[in-house]
């Protein structure tokens, strides 16, 4: 099956500084945009963050493994070298890591992973296959 990028909308607080987080800290690119809206390429897929003001996202956590992570959170799955630049890029900036890890430990869908958050409130999860192909593995 061919993949395709997916679209999400989310609303954010202020443009310029979700544009800064993604484009300066993360490293990505800005697409279209104005005032009002942006689009971020989250490595080939496209995240539109739209002004709106204040807005509230209650969201629990849960447990996985050893690790609470939050239940509510963007993620992209990326392959092990895109992952390990963007951690020590990270590790070597004042971004804050809040939480990293390796999950299924020698079992099918083994990953490791790791979270900021952006100027929003959301988490953004950074996740890397220790075999690519367990990504949808039963």
């Amino acid at each position: 099956m061919k993949n395709f990028p997916f679209h999400l909308s989310l609303p954010c607080y202020s443009i310029s500084k979700t544009k800064e987080f993604y484009v300066e800290t993360l490293g990505l690119s800005a697409g279209r945009n104005t005032t009002s809206w942006v689009d971020i390429d989250l490595f080939g897929n496209q995240v539109t963050f739209t002004k709106t003001g204040a807005f509230n996202f209650a969201y629990k956590s849960y447990k996985f493994g050893d690790s609470v992570l939050p239940a509510f959170h963007i993620g992209v799955v990326v392959d092990s070298a895109t992952w390990d630049a963007l951690h020590k890029k990270l590790k070597q900036s004042s971004a804050e890591i809040t939480l990293e890890g390796s999950f299924l430990k020698d079992k099918k869908g083994e990953h490791k992973s790791f979270f900021i958050e952006d100027p929003n409130g959301y988490m953004v999860e950074f996740k890397c296959f220790t075999k690519p192909d367990d990504i949808f593995a039963l």
